[in-house]
């Protein structure tokens, strides 16, 4: 029987890399990115994006950027130094497409890590959807602090179980 393919780890950035005040335990790092004609300063815990380039490298998880970001990815990942494929390009409602993207990965018979401190849901009818079947983890971080150590270990624990 063939070994079933990670799970597709569906990232925001905003919220969740790009913090105030990540706790990793070390001083963030900040740059600037270029969008929409403005620079945006973009702060982010350096040991986050060090594990999130381990999961990906390892194959525990097939990480996507998932964000308003996917219409400039050059410039995320030249901030973050972290090359991903997008879930979807330019759209004209992000919060939709973000759905539609967690929802094809699920249809597509893939397990989902979800993680946006706006989009994804904390409980009620579209939770239980998504969730059904123990298919998906789904982590909303606070977005002053974004994702931190405990939240990294849940996405292991969970790409890791089959």
């Amino acid at each position: 029987m063939p070994e079933e393919p990670p799970p597709v780890w569906l990232l925001d950035v905003d919220g969740v890399i790009n913090v105030k005040r990540p706790g990793w335990g070390a001083a963030p790092f900040h740059d600037r990115a270029y969008a929409l004609g403005a620079q945006w300063r973009l702060r982010w815990a350096p040991a986050l994006i060090a594990r999130i380039k381990r999961l990906q490298r390892d194959g525990v998880a097939e990480v996507r950027w998932c964000s308003t970001w996917c219409a400039w990815p050059d410039e995320v990942e030249r901030v973050f130094k972290l090359k991903l494929d997008r879930a979807f390009g330019e759209v004209p409602d992000y919060s939709v497409a973000k759905l539609a993207a967690a929802r094809a990965v699920l249809r597509g018979g893939r397990r989902l890590v979800w993680t946006d401190d706006v989009e994804v849901p904390q409980a009620g009818p579209l939770f239980d959807e998504l969730t059904r079947d123990d298919r998906a983890l789904l982590i909303r971080p606070d977005d002053r602090r974004g994702l931190t150590p405990a939240h990294l270990d849940a996405i292991e624990d969970f790409c890791k179980r089959l």
